[in-house]
């Protein structure tokens, strides 16, 4: 360990050991260290400016969506040696924070005349191979004309939204455009794992109809159970934080155009996932498809 460092140690931890026991553990002395300390400009100074104007616009360009874990990440991905703690640190000295998450309320309500799947996802929600196993469901953002209600249909494999729908309706067709989206992009094999909770959006005739013409084995939550599909709750949730945040859109238009730009610009494109070792939904496919040729 260089002096530098065995000053910055002394500095870092200097409210843990008192500075003279550290100074002669480290084999450096007092008057040493409080002159590194009064210099107008050290090097670590120098450097933890230059790292604090990177991480602000990091910061900025993800729209303050982004915490410690993640812009650590995105610095790393750029070559950057720093370690999370320290940017933790100068987010923090900037007054920099992630936006804060937001309860919803879900919208789906039961049909007690049609019929319903056990749950056969069992919690698991991790697959093996891409289309293997989707979940899905619906949430709503407020607008000032009123609701505007988005259902979405995710692969658990990458956590890619392959399918979404908006509509001044929370019915039937909302689920099904959502679901053809999905079928028509992605092409599922027969056999695919259906997750849903029990609206009577997903237990429709209309929508039984179109999982039994795609092969799709159908599974669905128990009964108010919203942990049954805990991975559309951690979606909706980060889309909520990171999106919508506080915002009451002017109109449905508005918010169709910033949930667009969300789901497949910013969420599949370029959002670093912790579940995918912070990658992309897309980036980690990529990668995952190259290896297997």
């Amino acid at each position: 360990m260089g002096i530098q460092m065995k000053y910055q140690f002394i500095e870092q931890h200097k409210q843990e050991f008192p500075i003279i026991v550290m100074c002669q553990v480290l084999g450096v002395s007092e008057s040493g260290f409080y002159a590194w300390r009064k210099r107008p400009d050290c090097q670590r100074k120098r450097e933890d400016a230059h790292l604090r104007t990177q991480i602000r616009q990091l910061f900025t360009t993800h729209q303050g969506r982004y915490g410690s874990p993640r812009l650590h990440a995105e610095l790393k991905g750029q070559g950057k040696r720093i370690s999370r703690k320290r940017v933790a640190r100068l987010m923090r000295e900037a007054g920099l924070g992630a936006k804060g998450k937001r309860r919803r309320v879900i919208p789906t309500r039961r049909d007690a005349s049609h019929p319903v799947a056990p749950n056969l996802l069992q919690r698991n929600f991790t697959a093996t191979e891409p289309n293997t196993k989707w979940v899905t469901d619906i949430t709503y953002i407020p607008t000032i004309q009123g609701w505007l209600y988005l259902a979405v249909v995710l692969d658990l494999y990458s956590r890619a939204v392959v399918g979404w729908s908006m509509s001044a309706s929370c019915d039937e067709k909302l689920a099904e455009n959502a679901l053809q989206m999905a079928v028509s992009r992605r092409r599922p094999h027969v056999g695919l794992l259906h997750h849903s909770d029990r609206g009577c959006q997903y237990t429709s005739y209309a929508y039984r109809g179109l999982l039994k013409r795609a092969g799709m084995i159908v599974s669905m939550s128990r009964k108010g159970n919203c942990w049954d599909n805990a991975s559309m709750e951690s979606f909706f949730g980060s889309l909520k934080q990171e999106c919508v945040g506080n915002v009451i859109y002017a109109s449905h238009e508005q918010a169709r155009q910033s949930l667009f730009e969300y789901l497949e610009i910013y969420y599949n494109r370029q959002r670093r996932h912790s579940t995918l070792g912070y990658m992309s939904p897309l980036a980690y496919e990529q990668q995952r498809i190259g290896m297997l040729k």
